[in-house]
């Protein structure tokens, strides 16, 4: 029998919709899930836009965002997980391009020294339909009309059709706010940086069904847990795991797709089967 986790993440239902076999090697198992260059490039942009809107609003700038970047440098290339993606120098400078374009990108999409901030890094920890629920906040803020939820996206926006499964995040926060305060957030919205923002009205029904289903996620995982049983889904994702190696029906997915030149040449789990 394998241990529930003490609080379940929105990332951590993700990782189980995706592959119950890989959040079991994670979660269970604690095996490395090295974060890649797109996931670092959204830790220090994150880190720089808490920094700046903790700031007050008429120093939050551009050039203050520089300042504030190249102050948080040192902690990202000092990093382990850095440090272990071994990049030259002018990888080096391409990272950092990278993630100023995403920083700068905000401006793109709202003018921060404009912005109510009630909060950044907000860490709730509530219980969501049976749930223990755990997440953190990048950003509340007061609008006109109520508070509103900001998550930073530094990827690309999601295919229309897969919009909505983009939004249940952040109705999840949207739900633990109001778990947390008896307050109800009257929107959220997701910043995808430099690009766009994704929008959700917050509603009773919209939280029944996106509370309703992260229960029937967790009812799941606690009957794999219990016969400590967990099944791999294997699809194109397997080329971009880190447990492919230690994953049969993954490695055959690899393979499979590799010969139907339907697998990027540079998936990293190549490496690994």
């Amino acid at each position: 029998m394998a241990a529930l986790p003490k609080f379940f993440s929105p990332s951590a239902s993700n990782t189980y919709q995706q592959c119950p076999l890989r959040w079991k090697f994670r979660y269970v198992d604690k095996l490395p899930d090295p974060p890649g260059v797109p996931a670092l490039v959204g830790t220090f942009a994150h880190r720089v836009l808490e920094l700046l809107c903790e700031e007050p609003a008429p120093q939050r700038t551009s050039a203050r965002a520089k300042e504030l970047a190249r102050q948080v440098w040192p902690e990202i290339s000092g990093h382990k997980d850095f440090q272990a993606l071994d990049l030259n120098d002018e990888e080096q400078r391409d990272f950092r391009w990278r993630s100023w374009k995403a920083i700068e990108g905000l401006w793109d999409l709202e003018n921060p020294s404009e912005v109510d901030v009630l909060s950044t890094e907000k860490r709730m920890r509530t219980e969501l339909s049976g749930v223990p629920f755990m997440g953190i906040i990048d950003r509340l803020d007061q609008a006109q009309d109520g508070t509103v939820v900001t998550d930073y996206k530094s990827g690309k926006p999601p295919r229309v059709a897969d919009r909505d499964h983009a939004l249940e995040q952040i109705l999840l926060y949207a739900a633990a706010v109001e778990a947390e305060t008896g307050e109800r957030p009257v929107r959220g919205q997701l910043l995808y940086l430099g690009k766009e923002t994704l929008e959700t009205e917050v509603t009773a029904d919209r939280l029944a069904d996106c509370t309703g289903q992260l229960a029937s996620i967790w009812s799941s995982l606690n009957k794999d847990c219990a016969a400590d049983t967990f099944a791999a889904s294997p699809g194109p994702l397997c080329g971009w795991c880190p447990y492919a190696g230690r994953c049969e029906d993954g490695a055959k997915e690899i393979k499979r797709r590799l010969a139907a030149g339907r697998m990027r040449q540079d998936a990293p789990a190549l490496k690994l089967i």
